[in-house]
Parts: C-alpha cells; sequence; structure tokens
C-alpha cells in the first residue's frame, strides 16, 4: 500500500476524485488485486492529463505542464515527425548528453531506447498529458514550418533569376513537377500538402479552403462553422500544391478550365479519412475545396445528434411512423446529412430495406443500400426514385428534393407505403409545406404524407475548458427576452479562450432544431391553403419550440454565446 499513498494523496489534494469514488475505487483494486492506477483508467474515472499525474507520481517521475514555448525548436526536431506522432513524444531539452523528453507514456522502455539509439543520448523521460504533448508536436512540426521548408527547397533547386517567372514559364515546368509530386513521397510539395490536411484533421475543420490571390495561395480551415487563416503558399509553389491534390483525388490535371469532383482517403493518427475534393476556376487559378469526412463520425447516434430529450423523443415519434415523409430543412452546411444519417442508423435493423440516393454519398452506411447521382450518365434523383420504388424498400432516403419531378415521385413513395426521408431549403421548418406547394405538388398530397419537417442550425458551443459565468447587460437581456424581463438574476456564459479552443472561446458545434408535427389540424389548414405563418402559429400553440427558443434555451443553459445565438438565428423570426 506504500506506492498508493503518493497516488491517494494526490487525488485528495488536487480533488480528483470526491471520497465516496475514491474508496469505492481502493476497495475494487484490494478485492481484485489490480494496482489503483489500472482501476482508475479502466473505470474512466480521470480524464487522460489527471492519469498522466497519478501514473508520475507512482513512479516518481517528474510531471511538466508542457507548452509549446518550453520547447527547444532544434532539439524537437532530433526526432522525425513519423516518429513523435506515432509515440506522443517530444524531445524539450538538451542537458549534457542527457535528452529530456516529454511522453504520455513514460514508462514505455522500448520507446525510450529507440530515442536512445535514433539520437545518441541518454534520455531522462518526464511525463506530461497526451493532448499538450500533440499541441506541442503540432506547433514546432506544423503546416508554417513545412511551408517554411518548402519555400527554402525550391528555390535552392531554381536556377539564380528565376524567382521570378511568370505563370507561363511555370506552365512549361509543370508536367515533370506533376510526375514528381505523384512519384516522390517525400518531396516538399508532398509534405506541404499532407501538412496542410494533417493539420485540417487536428484543428478538427470540416473543410480546407486553398484560393489564389494575386501574390500568394491562401489557406484556410473552416472549423466549427468558421473560416480561420492559417497560411499563405508561395504563388511559385501553387501549380504545383493545386496539380499534386487533383493527382491525389484522381482528377484530370490538364483540365483548368471547367470545375471537377475527386475523391481521396487519408489516415492520420490511426484513423481513416475520405476527402471529398473539388476545383473551381477562378481568377487567378483554380480554388480548391476540401472535405473532410471521418468515417468514425458514423457512429453518432440520434441520441448523440439531438441532445435535447423534448426533442429527440420527437424524432423518434415521427421515425416510427410506417410510411409517409419527413423533411429536414436549413441552409447548407448546417448538419441535416448528419441528422438523416443518425435517422437511418435508427431505423437500420435486419427487417428493414433501406435505400438511398445521394449527390454525393458521403459515407459508406453498413448494411443499406446507397446509390450514387449521375447526371452525366442519366441518373438523377427521379431516375433513381423510379428503380429504387421497384426494389420493394421501406425506407428511402433521398439527399434533397430539387425538382418538381422527384417531388411528385417522393410524395407518391410516401402515399404507397414507404417512409421517405429528405431535404429542402427553407428558412424554418413550416416553409416545407409552401416549398413543395411550389414546386407542383398538390396541397391535398402534401396534407397526406406529410408527417412533418425539422428545420436545422448548429451553434458553436462554449468550450468547458474556459467558459466564465457573467451576467448580461440590459441590452442583452433585452435581446434574450423582449419587453418580458425576468424577475430574477440570471447569468450566462462565455469563453476566456485558451489553448484547448485555439483562443476563439468556442469548441464543437451542436443542433438546434425546430420541429413541425403535421397534426390533424394542421393537415386541414394545408388543404384550405392557408399560409405558412398561420401554419407556425398553429404549430406553436400545439406545443412546437422554434428555432429562436431553440437556441435560446441553449444559450441558458450554458451551451453557447449571445453573439453565437445573434449569428445563426434571426431574432426577428419571433
Amino acid at each position: 500500500m506504500e506506492n498508493q499513498d503518493p497516488i491517494i494523496s494526490l487525488i485528495t489534494k488536487e480533488n480528483i476524485l470526491d471520497e465516496a469514488t475514491l474508496q469505492t475505487a481502493i476497495a475494487q483494486q484490494r478485492q481484485t488485486g489490480q494496482s489503483l492506477i489500472s482501476v482508475l483508467k479502466k473505470g474512466n474515472l480521470v480524464d487522460e492529463e489527471q492519469l498522466a499525474r497519478v501514473i508520475a507520481v507512482a513512479h516518481n517521475i517528474e510531471f511538466v505542464n508542457l507548452s509549446p514555448d518550453m520547447i527547444d525548436p532544434m532539439v524537437a526536431h532530433l526526432l522525425s515527425y513519423e516518429m513523435v506522432s506515432r509515440d506522443n513524444v517530444i524531445p524539450i531539452k538538451k542537458e549534457g548528453k542527457r535528452l529530456v523528453v516529454a511522453m504520455s507514456s513514460p514508462l514505455n522502455l522500448s520507446v525510450r531506447d529507440q530515442i536512445e539509439m535514433k539520437t545518441g543520448y541518454d534520455v531522462v523521460p518526464v511525463a506530461a498529458s497526451p493532448n499538450a504533448i500533440r499541441q506541442a508536436i503540432n506547433y514546432h512540426f506544423s503546416v508554417r514550418d513545412v511551408t517554411r521548408q518548402t519555400i527554402v527547397s525550391m528555390r535552392l533547386k531554381q536556377e539564380p533569376g528565376q524567382g521570378t517567372e511568370d505563370d507561363k514559364m511555370l506552365e512549361s515546368k509543370l508536367t515533370e513537377v506533376e510526375r514528381e509530386s505523384a512519384k516522390v513521397v517525400d518531396s516538399p510539395i508532398t509534405r506541404l500538402v499532407a501538412s496542410i490536411i494533417n493539420g485540417a484533421i487536428d484543428a478538427r475543420a470540416s473543410d480546407i479552403h486553398l484560393e489564389p490571390r494575386e501574390s500568394d495561395m491562401r489557406v484556410r480551415y473552416r472549423i466549427d462553422g468558421i473560416l480561420h487563416d492559417t497560411l499563405n503558399v508561395p504563388v511559385s509553389a501553387q501549380l504545383e500544391v493545386i496539380s499534386h491534390i487533383k493527382i491525389m483525388s484522381d482528377m484530370d490535371i490538364s483540365e483548368k478550365r471547367m470545375p471537377q469532383d475527386g475523391h481521396m482517403t487519408m489516415q492520420h493518427d490511426g484513423k481513416d479519412y475520405d476527402l471529398r475534393v473539388s476545383s473551381l476556376p477562378a481568377t487567378g487559378g483554380e480554388k480548391i475545396v476540401m472535405r473532410i469526412l471521418d468515417k468514425y463520425s458514423l457512429k453518432w447516434s440520434l441520441d448523440t445528434v439531438v441532445a435535447s430529450t423534448e426533442d429527440n423523443h420527437k424524432f423518434k415519434r415521427l421515425a416510427a411512423n410506417p410510411y409517409g415523409m419527413i423533411l429536414l430543412t436549413g441552409p447548407t452546411g448546417c448538419g441535416k446529412t448528419t441528422t438523416l444519417y443518425s435517422l437511418l442508423q435508427l431505423l437500420n435493423i435486419p427487417e428493414r430495406n433501406i435505400v438511398t440516393v445521394e449527390d454525393p454519398v458521403e459515407y459508406r452506411l453498413e448494411g443499406i443500400t446507397q446509390l450514387q447521382v449521375r447526371p452525366v450518365a442519366g441518373v438523377t434523383f427521379a431516375s433513381a426514385l423510379r428503380s429504387i420504388v421497384r426494389q420493394d424498400p421501406d425506407v428511402i432516403l433521398i439527399g434533397e428534393i430539387r425538382d418538381p419531378e422527384t417531388a411528385e415521385i417522393a410524395i407518391s413513395a410516401a402515399l404507397t407505403g414507404h417512409l421517405v426521408l429528405s431535404t429542402l431549403h427553407t428558412n424554418d421548418a413550416a416553409g416545407a409545406v409552401s416549398r413543395l406547394i411550389n414546386l407542383g405538388v398538390a396541397p391535398f398530397l402534401v396534407a397526406s404524407a406529410l408527417l412533418g419537417a425539422v428545420a436545422q442550425r448548429l451553434v458553436r458551443t462554449t468550450c468547458e475548458k474556459c467558459k466564465q459565468p457573467y451576467t448580461p447587460s440590459a441590452a442583452e437581456l433585452a435581446t434574450i427576452y423582449g419587453k418580458s424581463l425576468p424577475d430574477k438574476d440570471i447569468q450566462i456564459y462565455k469563453g476566456a479562450g485558451c489553448n484547448s479552443c485555439r483562443n476563439t472561446g468556442y469548441r464543437g458545434r451542436r443542433g438546434v432544431f425546430e420541429i413541425f408535427t403535421v397534426s390533424p389540424q394542421i393537415r386541414k389548414m394545408i388543404t384550405d391553403g392557408c399560409s405558412d405563418g398561420q401554419f407556425k402559429q398553429q404549430a406553436i400553440q400545439e406545443g412546437m419550440r422554434t428555432l429562436t427558443k431553440a437556441a435560446i434555451d441553449e444559450l441558458l443553459s450554458g451551451g453557447t454565446t449571445i453573439d453565437e445565438l445573434m449569428r445563426v438565428v434571426d431574432l426577428r423570426v419571433d
């Protein structure tokens, strides 16, 4: 028990566990014969930083609160990026013949031996949290660092006077460069492209934008729905970077005047990522946008995507219908596809035949038949739907209802025993009714087929590590409550900014929903030709929570900020 005393002392001193949980863990340790560390780890009783502290104390190893500025840049690069990222280690400093190395697993003797063999120094391990080491690696082996190395490498390869070549001369060299970038894995351009993509994944970006300008090419990451400048690639490297991305995406590198779509697969930190790539000819060159699709995100259930208990129950009631149509509405990038896929996972049981038609197919879903729209080959939403209904489906997902023909076939399928899921571009849920009617569907058919429509938005969530409460001003209270001010003091939150959230105050996004259910009264109103506003007022009387109200509830629960509320929802709507 002596070796456990410092662990218990640390847990008690830093209030890592409450007394009851600690005593339960100690009792379990005595009963099973396992170490207390094993009990804490297997029971997920501590986070990764706390676990690193406990391990360090148990084995008399120094624990450091690692930050990038503690590290000597020259020392950090004694090891390769591949090695530090694989083993989650980073050298900090040299002390004579000793090399101090931050490790998330400081007891791993094999890794320590490899570092000693690689560097020739005696390794002195210190413990640090895995996340702090990852951030330090990202800082010292960052996209900017690789960009700088790439520029230097390219300049060294150039002859004197070539640094100011115009685009025509760069074009003449392009064929050779393209072959090299496809074949030479360790070329500067290859490393630059890989670092841009890996940096985006580490930053939790959903998209990468490469935008040509007169002086350079700007690279931006979309993180939590907001674009952030990352770096500027010099114009001399622009053509080579774009060509390498097009080669990786199986696109035609000789075609620079027409938009193209491509796809590539990347592996990072042991996980596979699909990247959907599109090119768009623009002034100054081609713009490239890469959408990052994490295959592991498919494990999200409806309970994860729709966190509100009330909204979750409404979704499940809609999905429990054997036939009819459910529509998700909202602008591009508001999470409609993720919500639809979570519904499919709820419905995906062996007894059901589920078929989707999408443009594009973003994720591969096990046990579900998925069709890709290919207009060039004559496969449109409408033509695919005609074939699908002859395949005896129980559930049909249509990526988007865009035209009268697709709307008509979808409504027909919903009326003939199929559950149809799809999306529309409308500002609110009730607007789905008039949108279908404007597409040429008769009101009585809409009333018979439509089960409900859900308007969705994504709000950035306040960073849990740096969120701070404050009392809102009078103007902010008016924004939240209008003229009906509360009779008691309230607190809301905002993020101060930290390394975890890249000093934005936000980390992650959460959906807010407006769920419009077609009741018997609303069904009658549709056939009577009432307006969207009337549908909405009736739905509110029947208990519908509007988008604005859902966002305000998220704000008051501490999940988001008033600035985010004003950015995402139109406060004039209610």
